[in-house]
């Protein structure tokens, strides 16, 4: 019955906490999300109306409340399939060889794919929606200033302030590190311990260093992911979860073993899942983006 098992359900635990620790974007992760099918999940929303006058003659105001859906499909669907020769994994160790497939796919393969296309969606679609994003040259000396700005900008459009994430490249990083105000805040408590100059929070906005290929603009998934010809660097973005809907949902993974398949004397792997992001229109002052 090894072909009848869906290691999806066997991996879960290990896959959700895996994709936690390593996936840049995974505080984008939007959980208990409601699927509809396989491919798609709806997002409950309520309407409402304001307060009105109070007449105290007697009664109140009653106005409108209403709930409903909006249903999203995902829209990235990747798979991937390796043979591997039965020589190589005996009815022993099946479920170590699909771990060991597993583990070495989604760190070097698939973690690193889903920030890429995460992080291009949100330019493309804020773009889609006549968003242009800030193409300030960012140095040294600007960086904060730039940063500020961007939070001036939401605390104006009223996006909360707790749980903002900036996502940075280590180009930007070291510029932070480097800044004027940044190195007169250091505070040195013990001569004998090494400096940590590691910036985690700025304010209190949790800072992603994230690897410079995975934040292009547009990206070609023919075989893998490679940043596409007219691809331009995102530097940073500012942005709150509350704005974007991020899924990643595996839906398949299998060891098919030899005389279950037609592919030769071997094991068959293969790998399956859905991912979607989109942004909330309405709540679009809670991302910024400079890149070029």
């Amino acid at each position: 019955m090894a072909n009848q098992i869906n290691y999806v359900h066997v991996f879960d635990n290990a896959l959700r906490q895996k994709y936690s620790r390593e996936l840049c974007t995974a505080p984008l992760t939007t959980e208990n999300v409601t699927f509809t099918g396989a491919q798609q999940i709806s997002v409950p929303y309520m309407t409402l109306s304001g307060y009105r006058d109070h007449n105290r003659q007697g009664g109140f105001n009653r106005a409108s409340a209403s709930t409903g859906s909006q249903y999203m499909s995902l829209y990235f669907d990747r798979d991937v399939e390796f043979f591997v020769d039965s020589m190589d994994v005996d009815e022993s160790n099946q479920i170590i060889a699909a771990t060991n497939l597993t583990n070495v796919f989604e760190s070097e393969y698939a973690i690193p794919e889903v920030d890429a296309f995460r992080i291009s969606q949100l330019i493309q679609q804020m773009e889609s929606f006549d968003r242009a994003h800030d193409s300030t040259e960012l140095s040294v000396d600007n960086v904060l200033e730039v940063y500020d700005d961007y939070m001036e900008r939401m605390d104006d459009a009223e996006v909360p302030q707790e749980g903002r994430l900036l996502f940075i490249t280590p180009q930007v990083n070291n510029m932070l590190k480097r800044a004027v105000e940044i190195n007169h805040a250091l505070i040195y408590t013990d001569p004998s311990q090494a400096v940590n100059r590691v910036i985690r929070h700025l304010d209190d906005v949790q800072v992603i260093v994230v690897p410079s290929n995975r934040m292009k603009s547009n990206y070609s998934f023919t075989n893998g992911f490679s940043p596409a010809a007219n691809a331009i660097q995102i530097n940073m973005i500012l942005v709150h979860p509350k704005s974007v809907i991020a899924v990643n949902k595996h839906s398949y993974i299998k060891l098919w073993p030899p005389g279950t398949h037609t592919q030769g004397d071997g094991y068959l792997y293969q790998n399956r899942q859905y991912s979607g992001l989109f942004l909330i229109e309405k709540r679009l002052n809670g991302l910024r983006i400079n890149a070029g």
